[in-house]
């Protein structure tokens, strides 16, 4: 149904369960989303299980986990039927919808049976297409059967794809939203199949029948499918029904401008989750995958994508999937969580990084501000558990004004002090060590720097001298300082 005939704007989502969710696949779910919240419209959840041979055990409850997490929950589906049912494409094989729309094409003399074997169709002339595939372009042959030839053909159970028939003359125009008017030569138009021969709908026809049935006035895709779309247009034209909106999206390429694969690291939306990315930031992210709003915000929620998205400005160049902008958003989102859903993720991955008995909640906290993703934080934390091989050029700050010398000398001096310390909080070391500094006229990074080297082994840590000891425990943080010692002796 059109927009004009229908004023509530109707989308899909219609998922083949072949596996995780590719990034593709989320972006298309989630423009789909957006178009239609903007407006108070209805997002409807289809599940297209019509290619039986690449079906994936488990991949449909993949499909639901994904929108829940990601919060794309649709109003209509398998688990909500309002009416448009079922919305699982087999299930509505099973009940003769397909079969029955393309019988009533066959009566317009808008498609045909065709009985022709696998022999013939491989003697059958190809041509190369553009993405470089080879097409082979079906000769009608079958078009030109008697009435009583197919009835003949089917009353022996004679095997049958049912084909489109198009036009070889002429032109068909369709109008998309992010690509304008595109208008193809029929003669490029193959006849289609509709019904496979297994009984099964292919994908190009069952979108059609389903997208009218259940009144989608909008259609989202990948750019993928521009070269389809003048024959679903037929095929409306054919049924004499109003063709929706159609939004291609544009192609998401790497950073080399390839296609993003399905085997590259970060692909799909359980691959980002696993490499420790935050859902909001994964969705934030595949939002800006050829589309900005007009005031050029990047770090958006939901519900502002929502207010925002206005699918007329998404772009028709490819988008490129820029791993490191992903993880600089991812960044922002970790440091905005609430510590205690913070720590719902990093609380189990400090205690699986680190052996030593130490407050875990503190080292994870400690990282928070330092890490853009959550799979950062074992590599950041190891030290705690034991001190890296170093060298002791490590000990040499110019900023500090320290040396290996220097840097021996000072951790003779602060032993002491650690070792009558009997808070070993951080505060209480702080105050402790500026004592010295004060007295002794030293800068604080010149006592802070050799002791946090010792301790750690490390330039960089997720935090200064007296943090990492407090975390540490006085045993710990002494035994490290004696073994420094004698490493600088």
């Amino acid at each position: 149904m059109s927009t004009e005939n229908n004023s509530k704007i109707r989308t899909r989502f219609a998922p083949s369960p072949t596996g995780r969710m590719h990034v593709g696949n989320l972006r298309t779910a989630l423009y789909a989303y957006l178009i239609t919240k903007h407006d108070g419209g209805d997002y409807l959840l289809r599940i297209e299980d019509t290619d039986q041979e690449r079906y994936v055990e488990g991949a449909v409850d993949i499909i639901y986990r994904t929108l829940e997490k990601t919060g794309l929950i649709h109003d209509e589906g398998p688990d909500k039927d309002k009416g448009c049912g079922p919305y699982v494409q087999s299930e509505r094989q099973a009940a003769g919808i397909y079969m029955e729309y393309a019988k009533k094409l066959i009566d317009k003399g808008e498609a045909y049976y065709c009985f022709c074997d696998e022999e013939r169709l491989n003697s059958l002339k190809t041509s190369v297409g553009e993405d470089g595939k080879e097409i082979r372009i079906y000769d009608k042959h079958c078009l030109s059967l008697s009435k009583e030839e197919v009835e003949a053909n089917l009353a022996a159970g004679k095997p049958f794809v049912i084909r489109q028939n198009n036009p070889t003359t002429g032109t068909t125009t369709f109008h998309d939203e992010i690509y304008g008017d595109i208008t193809v030569d029929n003669a490029e138009l193959d006849d289609m199949v509709l019904i496979k021969s297994d009984g099964f709908p292919t994908y190009n026809f069952a979108n059609v029948v389903d997208d009218h049935l259940m009144g989608i006035t909008h259609v989202v895709r990948g750019n993928e499918y521009l070269s389809s779309s003048p024959k679903y247009n037929r095929l409306y034209e054919a049924f004499g029904w109003d063709v929706p909106v159609y939004v291609h999206c544009p192609l998401i390429t790497d950073e080399e401008h390839k296609k993003l694969s399905k085997r590259s690291g970060h692909s799909s939306f359980e691959d980002l989750i696993a490499q420790g990315f935050v859902t909001e930031a994964v969705v934030n992210f595949v939002a800006l995958l050829g589309w900005s709003p007009e005031d050029n915000q990047e770090i958006m929620s939901l519900q502002e994508l929502i207010e925002k998205f206005d699918y007329r400005h998404i772009n028709k160049s490819p988008a490129v999937f820029d791993y490191t902008k992903l993880k600089w958003m991812n960044a922002i989102y970790i440091k905005a969580l609430d510590d205690a859903k913070y720590l719902e993720t990093a609380l189990p991955i400090v205690k699986d990084a680190i052996s030593l008995p130490v407050d875990y909640e503190k080292v994870a906290l400690m990282v928070k501000t330092r890490i853009e993703t959550f799979n950062e934080i074992p590599e950041m934390i190891g030290f705690f558990n034991a001190v890296p091989e170093y060298d002791v050029e490590l000990y040499t700050n110019k900023k500090a004004k320290t040396d290996a010398a220097t840097s021996l000398e000072t951790l003779k001096e602060v032993l002491p002090i650690l070792e009558a310390q009997e808070d070993f909080s951080n505060d209480a070391l702080y105050a402790a060590l500026s004592q010295l500094t004060e007295e002794k006229g030293y800068k604080t990074n010149y006592v802070m720097w050799p002791i946090r080297t010792a301790v750690s082994g490390l330039q960089m840590t997720p935090g200064g001298a007296t943090e990492l000891m407090a975390v540490l425990g006085k045993d710990e943080s002494i035994r490290r300082i004696k073994a420094a010692i004698e490493k600088l002796s």
